[in-house]
Order: C-alpha cells, then sequence, then structure tokens
C-alpha cells in the first residue's frame, strides 16, 4: 500500500495547481469527463475518462457510466503502466537523486527552504537527499483535506477491477518520459518557490475536487494551467507534449480492440487537449452522459 500511495502522489504530480480565478465555463451537454471516440476507421468505440489522481474516501466517486465503459473495452491504459516492474523501478527512482538539495542552494536559500520545511512537517535535513519531485510531492501530500488512512487512489480502483475483468493493461508512456516532463517544468527553484504557497493549495484543491465532482473538464483544465503557478514553459512540458505524444500512440491502441483510457483531467480540454487533438485527427469524439 505504502507503494500506492507514492505512485499516486507522483501521479499527482500532474494534476495539483490550482486557482480560485477560474470560473465554471463549461456548463451546457459538454460537461463531462467521459468520452467516447468512434469514427475514422474503428471497429469499435473506445472510451477517455479524465480523472483526478488522489481523493479523500468523502469526495471519491467512479460514476456508473465510467464502470460500464471499462468493461465494455478490452483494454485499459492508463497514463504508465503501474503493473510493468520495470515501470515500479523507475517510479522508486523518481524520488532519489545523487545530488544532495543543500548542495544546489546558497546558505541563504537553505535557510530560507528549511523555514518552509517546518510547515510540512519536516526539515532540510531530512529530505536533503531527495529529488526535488520528492519535495513537490510534499506540497500535494500537504494539500490533500484529509488523512493517509482516508486516500483513494482513483485510477488503482479502476486499474483493479481492470485487472479482475482480466484487461489488457497499457500505458501512453513511461516513467521515465514523466521524469523528464516534470524535471523540464519543475526545477528545485521552481518547486520552493511552488511550497511557499502551501496555504493556498490546501484551499484551492477543494475547488478543483468541486470541478471534478461537477465533471467541468474545461474548468479542470483552466485550474491547472493558470499563470501564477504554470508559465507557458512548464504548460508545454506538463501538458502539450504529453498530450501531443499520446494521441500519437492512441490510434493503434483503438484500432482493433476497444481502449478505456484513464488520464489526468486537465489533459482533455485546451487548443493541445486529447480531445481536440483526436477530432483533428478526424475521429469523433463525444461526451457521455450515461450508458
Amino acid at each position: 500500500m505504502k507503494n500506492l500511495i507514492k505512485l499516486g502522489f507522483a501521479a499527482l504530480l500532474s494534476m495539483s495547481t490550482m486557482t480560485t480565478k477560474a470560473q465554471d465555463t463549461n456548463t451546457g451537454k459538454d460537461n463531462s469527463l467521459l468520452w467516447e471516440v468512434s469514427g475514422n476507421g474503428l471497429t469499435k468505440p473506445s472510451y477517455i475518462t479524465g480523472t483526478f489522481h488522489i481523493l479523500c474516501s468523502k469526495d471519491f466517486e467512479i460514476k456508473h457510466k465510467v464502470l460500464k465503459a471499462l468493461e465494455k473495452s478490452d483494454n485499459f491504459v492508463m497514463e504508465i503502466n503501474y503493473t510493468d516492474p520495470a515501470e515500479m523501478m523507475s517510479l522508486q527512482k523518481m524520488f532519489q537523486t545523487d545530488k544532495k538539495i543543500s548542495d544546489q542552494l546558497s546558505p541563504e536559500e537553505a535557510k530560507e527552504l528549511n523555514t518552509i520545511l517546518a510547515n510540512y512537517g519536516t526539515d532540510l535535513k531530512s529530505v536533503d537527499s531527495s529529488s526535488p519531485q520528492s519535495l513537490y510531492a510534499l506540497l500535494s501530500t500537504k494539500a490533500i483535506p484529509c488523512p493517509k488512512t482516508e486516500i483513494k487512489l482513483y485510477e488503482m480502483e479502476l486499474l483493479q477491477k481492470a485487472i479482475k475483468d482480466k484487461k489488457s493493461i497499457k500505458g501512453l508512456e513511461k516513467v521515465d518520459d514523466q521524469m523528464k516532463a516534470i524535471t523540464k517544468a519543475y526545477d528545485l527553484k521552481s518547486t520552493i518557490a511552488q511550497l511557499k504557497m502551501d496555504k493556498e493549495y490546501e484551499i484551492l484543491f477543494r475547488q478543483m475536487i468541486e470541478a471534478f465532482k461537477n465533471e467541468n473538464a474545461q474548468s479542470l483544465y483552466t485550474l491547472f494551467k493558470d499563470e501564477r503557478f504554470m508559465n507557458a514553459q512548464q504548460e508545454k512540458a506538463m501538458l502539450t507534449d504529453r498530450n501531443q505524444n499520446w494521441v500519437k500512440v492512441m490510434p493503434e491502441m483503438m484500432k482493433k480492440e476497444g481502449s478505456f483510457f484513464a488520464v489526468g483531467g486537465s489533459h482533455l480540454m485546451g487548443k493541445n487537449g486529447i480531445i481536440p487533438l483526436l477530432q483533428a485527427k478526424g475521429y469523433t469524439v463525444k461526451p457521455v452522459s450515461s450508458l
């Protein structure tokens, strides 16, 4: 279970930025986090669902239509295939580093970081051998408004059902690919800057949860890319480049069998979101209200 929690925190790195400025801009028929993909030569439909990687038990729900879509599909495709032992080994390395954090900071910066970390119940000495990604995971962990014992991992719940139903499990990218994207987007200095906003994250996390519970994919995307938390370079690394890479491999996964794709909800919308990118390739992608 410890590894699964760590896995979930790693996944949350790609969906943990939030803001109060985003409004509920998608209130029509497209208000859905489950989408059907058909046409363009497909023999059977595939499905895409937007997820929220980590939720408290009180907020956790997998809607009936999502479970039905998974049942109808042959393959279960996550961002990363966590059933692959090689990927799990790579995941462990994500939290390790050969260069101490303190060696990358001036004495003044190290002292400031130590003060910041006190708000997270730790200190620089305890995390000095960790990677910047581990520091970012601290932020995500603290933002979750419930004890670890009440945490539910959305993709892990879907994965367990997919395994039980003997689905083929696949991944859209490798851990190393995700690691490169996160490293490109958030170096040590920018991670420390994010850690300074811990109280904002705690408050705004709840708004992100509400957007997810309301199936507002547009708000999830807008929340994610707010300029206070993500600049253009970071958006390119975390969203645009990854979405474009995923859409290159998705057609082959849908060609002969129905696939069920589970990805962070912020990846669906926007000019370079998965949905418009697939539509540009000639697929019919429409929201699903019920199954």
